[in-house]
């Protein structure tokens, strides 16, 4: 795959930062930073078309962090997110290897600390269930995607990502009334710290999906 000079770009400059979280960082959170900071600025700033070659770029990147530090949940749970990522912008049968990756990774962080990251893990994990395709194609599995948004709920019930994800896996099989109630209470989640980009692009993503269910439920 030929990978674009914004991606090569993207794979030096993490290089640097990993380097330096890897020798400075005291918390889980201080290392995967960097991965958090770029994931956002690429599924909000950037390009569809530039996407899926960036998240590669970053799925390097996480990958080691996670070499360094195979005792923490954080770094895989966080190449979980890449790599699901990576595998939706690509698309297509060619992305399923991709979901498997992510899946193998969250499953690892799970068997880790479950908690990490306020259950992240299992949000990921519903969501990768939910949206890929089941028996014969792929592992999809919707009472499974249902046991996991309710264990990410449990976790961190008035979380913007549990509540955003579950609430669009409602809106997909029906369910407008729990739908609406789990995205309301997305938009009003706490703010997380330094995590401001993400927070606002999740934002809209819930506002463009309320105002699409509210016009279809009148």
């Amino acid at each position: 795959m030929n990978i674009s000079c914004q991606a090569r770009r993207l794979l030096a400059l993490p290089f640097f930062l990993v380097c330096t979280n890897l020798a400075l960082a005291s918390t889980p959170e201080d290392l995967i930073r960097p991965i958090q900071e770029q994931w956002a600025e690429i599924k909000y700033r950037q390009p569809e078309k530039q996407q899926a070659d960036s998240y590669r770029a970053l799925a390097v990147q996480a990958r080691k962090i996670v070499d360094g530090n195979p005792k923490m949940s954080e770094p895989l749970i966080w190449e979980g997110i890449v790599l699901s990522s990576e595998a939706g912008a690509k698309g297509g049968l060619g992305a399923l290897s991709l979901a498997k990756e992510a899946r193998q990774r969250l499953d690892e962080a799970l068997k880790l600390n479950d908690k990490a990251l306020n259950g992240s893990a299992y949000t990921s994990l519903a969501t990768l269930y939910a949206k890929v395709p089941g028996w014969p194609v792929g592992f999809g599995d919707k009472e499974r995607a249902e046991e996991y948004f309710k264990k990410a709920l449990a976790i961190n019930p008035d979380g913007i990502d549990p509540n955003f994800f579950y609430g669009e896996y409602l809106a997909e099989r029906g369910k407008t009334v729990e739908a609406l109630t789990h995205l309301e209470k997305a938009l009003k989640a706490p703010p997380r710290a330094g995590r401001e980009l993400a927070d606002n692009g999740r934002r809209q993503e819930i506002q463009a999906l309320l105002a699409k269910l509210r016009k279809e439920s009148r």
